[in-house]
């Protein structure tokens, strides 16, 4: 009997320690403004996932400086971390910005180079960012995107999403980020058609400037679209950072969307 429950303990591990916890993050110009108590207080909110996809980082002088920051402070709480960022996006006429990844190395492993699309970068105004991870053997692509604001029409650069699982039919592509547009847009809809999956609906992600009868959250824009085909979804969800402040203006000074997360692993 014994030896039984050691046996069964065993199996839950193994499942366990397979599952990949992935979490998105729009941090508000990320950059030289953070103070160390901020960088501090970001790492302790993501410290229990595997995988940081970050958007908008400063393009400038202290972007990656504060990726780098916080990558310090990560393995400064117990596990070690290693990032990339990636190249200032090309296309925009709007506003350049970087991506940045940030992973765990006893969980994930880093495949490869990662590297901004390049087919539909002058379709996309901030091309995504790609990197492929390798965890218990199987591999994932996680495609780090950041969309044009709402009243420059994001769905018009986000159509062009439908054509990437065929440009990299290879690759386990798992989209994340910030689309500006909600996960019930139809311009989605190729990719659901396609076994693409959003990880959140109906979840609001951008904060209020001051929560009104309790509401402080605005728009449903953040979300991480999975392929059911190839991805077992264990859970999800976003995480309210902002009710640790009094206010929700101090709250924004880390930034103006919460985070939200997938745990999965490869089918």
């Amino acid at each position: 009997m014994k030896q039984y429950f050691s046996l069964l303990f065993f199996f839950f591990y193994v499942i366990l320690c397979a599952q990949t916890k992935l979490l998105s993050w729009n941090i508000e110009n990320i950059g030289r403004s953070k103070s160390p108590a901020e960088i501090e207080f970001i790492a302790t909110i993501v410290r229990d996932y595997d995988i940081i996809a970050i958007q908008e980082v400063v393009a400038g002088y202290g972007g990656s400086q504060a990726i780098a920051r916080l990558a310090d402070e990560l393995n400064r709480k117990g596990s070690k971390w290693n990032y990339e960022i990636s190249e200032p996006t090309t296309s925009s006429a709007y506003k350049t910005e970087r991506y940045a990844f940030l992973w765990k190395t006893a969980k994930v492993k880093k495949i490869g180079n990662a590297w901004l699309e390049q087919k539909y970068h002058l379709q996309i105004d901030r091309e995504p960012f790609y990197c492929t991870f390798e965890s218990e053997g199987k591999q994932f692509t996680v495609v780090n995107f950041h969309a044009i604001t709402k009243n420059k029409q994001p769905e018009t650069e986000i159509k062009y999403f439908k054509f990437l699982p065929e440009e990299y039919p290879n690759l386990n592509l798992i989209f994340a980020g910030d689309f500006n547009c909600p996960q019930s847009h139809s311009v989605f809809n190729p990719l659901k058609k396609s076994g693409y999956l959003p990880s959140l609906v109906n979840q609001k992600t951008s904060l209020k400037r001051a929560c009104k009868k309790g509401k402080c959250l605005a728009s449903e824009y953040d979300n991480i679209f999975y392929n059911t085909y190839k991805i077992n979804k264990k859970n999800s969800g976003s995480i309210h950072f902002y009710k640790t402040f009094r206010s929700l203006l101090e709250a924004r000074k880390i930034s103006d969307h919460i985070p939200i997360w997938l745990e999965f692993n490869v089918r």
